[in-house]
C-alpha cells in the first residue's frame, strides 16, 4: 500500500516534483562550492579555472589559475593551459614566462609530455 498526501498523489510523486522544482546548480557553482570548502585542492581549483574558460570568463580563470599555482607550484596542467589562456589574451610576455615555469617543473618532474607541450606552446608564441 502506498502512501497518499493530502492531495491525492502519491508521496514519491510529490517527492519528485519537489526535487524538480529547485533548479539545478551549474557546473561551476558545484565547483565554486568545492574549491570554498577546500581553497587548496588543486584538482578541483584547476577544474573551476577550466570551468571560467569554456564560459569566457577569463579574468575569473585567469585567477582561479594564479591562485593554483600559488598554492599548488607543481601542478604542471595549470602552467601549460594557464599560458594557453594568456596567449589568447594577447598578454604573450606573461604567457612566456609561465610556460617557461612550467617546463622548468615539468623537466624536475620528469614529464616529458608535458615539456614538450609547453616548449611547443613557447615556439608558437616567439
Amino acid at each position: 500500500m502506498q502512501d497518499v498526501c493530502a492531495l491525492g498523489e502519491q508521496k514519491s510523486d510529490r517527492y519528485n516534483a519537489e526535487r524538480m522544482a529547485q533548479p539545478q546548480k551549474t557546473r561551476r557553482e558545484i565547483l565554486e562550492e568545492f574549491v570554498a570548502q577546500k581553497p587548496t585542492d588543486a584538482f578541483a581549483r584547476y577544474g573551476l579555472a577550466l570551468e571560467c574558460v569554456k564560459l569566457g570568463d577569463s579574468s575569473a580563470a585567469a585567477a582561479h589559475f594564479d591562485k593554483l599555482l600559488e598554492t599548488n607550484p607543481d601542478y604542471i596542467a595549470g602552467y601549460y593551459q594557464f599560458g594557453q589562456l594568456l596567449g589568447r589574451l594577447g598578454q604573450l610576455d606573461e604567457a612566456r614566462k609561465l610556460l617557461s615555469d612550467g617546463i622548468v617543473v615539468a623537466q624536475k618532474a620528469g614529464d616529458v609530455h608535458a615539456r614538450d607541450e609547453m616548449q611547443a606552446a613557447l615556439t608558437l608564441l616567439r
